[in-house]
């Protein structure tokens, strides 16, 4: 079963999955006739009445995004609690089956860690503080009906997901290809970074490894400078980066979401695919810039 099948992340995994041979069971807020899709209201946790039959995992991808729209106090309530209030309904709500399913994979985010500068950090590392921050920490704690059910719960912190088909590369493609694209502030806040094939990957093998458990940094493991990313998506467009965005145009249009989604600094060692010895297929940036923009 999935959940936000029609997000950036669901919409590479559901044809990935089914690929390798998996069928896959949508859970949509809309009602669908559609095949292999079925109903949930998050809101209040009602579901159709045979969601679960014959469900052996399940991965939980839904949630209010984060860079839609500047963070008034209304909005972070709605990023906070499609996360939170979402997650424990549908943990709930698989807790009480006679026969529920063996293994939840559910997103969660980066942004548990915050704002860290060039401090190195892995799965052990320590919460940030803030509201990404806490969001993050009240997002996994909410899978707790389901641990406490048996299910095992694995969360999955995904960094910044590289498509050409949406999200922040996709926004930055036009800027960058008309010459005007450049390096955000100092240039200098860390970007962790992953695409979809091998977060798709890394899904699939979060469902299937008994021996994963717990928070996994999904993303490679060569993170990079803002400037740096500037440099490399530049050389691949083949145009210049000379004009640097100075960072209080961001963070006059976006407030305070610019400083989270913007300028924090996220440097992330993804040290438990490390030792399950996970093979990246796109584990360098320039590689993973030229396969996504030629595929594209």
């Amino acid at each position: 079963m999935l959940t936000g099948s029609t997000g950036l992340v669901g919409a590479a995994l559901t044809p990935f999955l089914t690929g390798q041979g998996h069928q896959v069971r949508r859970l949509r807020r809309e009602p669908s006739g559609e095949a292999e899709t079925t109903h949930w209201n998050p809101a209040d946790g009602t579901f159709a009445r045979s969601a679960f039959d014959g469900i052996d995992a399940v991965v939980h991808l839904a949630g209010e995004s984060i860079a839609s729209g500047r963070w008034t106090a209304a909005r972070k309530a709605r990023i906070r609690d499609s996360r939170v209030d979402g997650t424990r309904r549908l943990c709930e709500a698989m807790a009480a089956l006679e026969s529920p399913p063996t293994v939840l994979v559910a997103a969660s985010a980066l942004g548990y860690y915050g704002d860290r500068a060039d401090e190195m950090l892995d799965e052990s590392s320590p919460p940030g503080t803030g509201f990404l921050p806490t969001v993050c920490q009240e997002w996994e704690d909410a899978a707790e009906p389901a641990r406490r059910r048996g299910i095992r719960v694995v969360h999955l912190r995904i960094g910044l997901v590289l498509s050409a088909r949406g999200g922040a590369l996709a926004q930055m493609l036009l800027p960058f290809r008309l010459g005007v694209g450049g390096v955000l502030g100092s240039g200098e806040q860390f970007m962790s970074w992953i695409t979809p094939d091998d977060l798709s990957g890394i899904t699939l093998r979060a469902l299937a490894d008994d021996g994963i458990h717990g928070p996994v940094n999904a993303v490679t493991p060569n993170p990079v400078t803002n400037r740096e990313f500037t440099k490399t998506l530049g050389k691949v467009l083949r145009r210049p980066t000379v004009l640097p965005i100075p960072a209080f145009a961001p963070r006059l249009a976006l407030g305070e979401m610019a400083d989270a989604l913007l300028f924090a600094s996220t440097r992330i060692e993804p040290a438990v695919l490390r030792k399950a010895r996970f093979e990246f297929a796109h584990p360098n940036l320039e590689g993973a810039l030229r396969y996504l923009l030629e595929a594209a």
